[in-house]
């Protein structure tokens, strides 16, 4: 079930936000747990916690390192082998998007639309946005690249936050209640706008093309809502993304040229390896596409309307959380149910991140867990 609410921007424009909706009385029931063959192995080595996730937060990786963020304003950067804090950082206000790094920096924005820029645990400097950010900075190449809600892009320098430049598309006044896609590409920037995928100048925000992932389709603004959403799948020159509840497309990222698009249901994002590309419909139905082609492996139906994230490929399997803290491992090459392992209870937040050899998840009530298959 999804819904609409209306919330105000720093710049006094109405936005209407739009987002799949986990708390409907009327949501179908989850399927029964499904039996698991237990073929794979999988140990807890560590827990740590954060507070409540709330909001658009998202666990970054940066070789055996991950910084992840609570709603209540706790940034922190573990250790992925111990789960051991190497520093953490509260800040005075509530975090609304984040977390992006670099390894060296990392960047969140707080609910009053502040870009907040944090290097060897401190504070280095803070910038206030125009618009709310619902997507993780984009840390890269020395510089701090946002992606507002408003749909512009401004780069900021990283170890000054001097502004450097803007660029903005036009687009319907719905966008969603969660993150974007905003990733780098050699030495360009890709960036999601409405159902557009665009290549900017990182130096300069020129678009260097365009492509078409979505139509917008029907007659008001929910049904034309096609924006494309964070969890991006990258084989070389090969990029695959979702639009929310429109299609799942690859696109030679080198040209802007399309590969193939197919419609899919899903809001979350994607994940691939040398042979398909995956994703979980907003039914949590899993797929599997063929990357040569887009046809579909296979389609795995067992965790029907579990609230499934993004998935991550990890070895031969492929890793789900659900909205009761369960971990789904179905394995790549035809979505068996190899095993799974409970959290806390509360929804696994993001998408599950893989740092060195070390599965890490982040859940609702700030838990952070560690594991590591057998």
């Amino acid at each position: 079930m999804q819904q609409t609410w209306l919330r105000w921007s720093s710049a006094c424009c109405a936005l209407a936000f739009f987002a799949a909706c986990s708390s409907s009385p009327d949501k179908p029931k989850p399927a029964p747990l499904p039996a698991v063959s237990g073929e794979m192995v999988v140990k807890k080595v560590w827990t740590n916690a954060i507070g409540p996730v709330t909001t658009p937060l998202r666990a970054s990786v940066h070789a055996g390192r991950v910084a992840v963020a609570s709603t209540q304003g706790q940034v922190v950067l573990l250790d992925a082998a111990t789960g051991k804090d190497i520093w953490r950082v509260k800040l005075s206000d509530a975090i609304q998007a984040g977390v992006g790094g670099d390894g060296q920096r990392f960047a969140v924005v707080t609910g009053r639309n502040e870009l907040v820029t944090i290097e060897d645990g401190k504070v280095i400097w803070r910038y206030a946005l125009t618009a709310l950010t619902l997507t993780p900075p984009l840390v890269a190449g020395g510089r701090v690249f946002v992606l507002n809600a408003d749909r512009s892009v401004t780069a900021l320098d990283g170890a000054t936050g001097q502004k450097l430049w803007m660029q903005q598309r036009a687009g319907e006044p719905l966008v969603l209640n969660q993150a974007g896609l905003l990733m780098p590409f050699g030495d360009t920037l890709l960036v999601g706008w409405g159902g557009r995928l665009a290549a900017l100048n990182p130096m300069t925000g020129s678009v260097r093309w365009e492509t078409l992932l979505a139509n917008s389709r029907g007659t008001n603004e929910v049904e034309r809502l096609v924006d494309l959403v964070a969890g991006v799948d990258r084989l070389g020159n090969t990029v695959c993304a979702r639009a929310f509840q429109s299609t799942v497309a690859c696109i030679d990222a080198s040209r802007g040229s399309s590969l193939w698009t197919r419609s899919a249901q899903g809001h979350e994002g994607l994940a691939g390896d040398d042979q398909r590309v995956f994703g979980a419909e907003s039914d949590s139905k899993v797929i599997a596409w063929q990357r040569e082609n887009g046809q579909v492996a296979w389609t795995q139906t067992a965790l029907r309307f579990r609230g499934l994230s993004a998935p991550l490929v990890l070895e031969r399997s492929l890793v789900l959380g659900d909205d009761d803290g369960v971990l789904h491992f179905l394995a790549r090459q035809d979505g068996k149910l190899l095993q799974r392992i409970g959290t806390d209870g509360s929804a696994i937040v993001g998408r599950p991140v893989l740092a060195d050899e070390t599965l890490v998840v982040v859940t609702r009530t700030g838990g952070v867990f560690g594991y590591r298959p057998e």
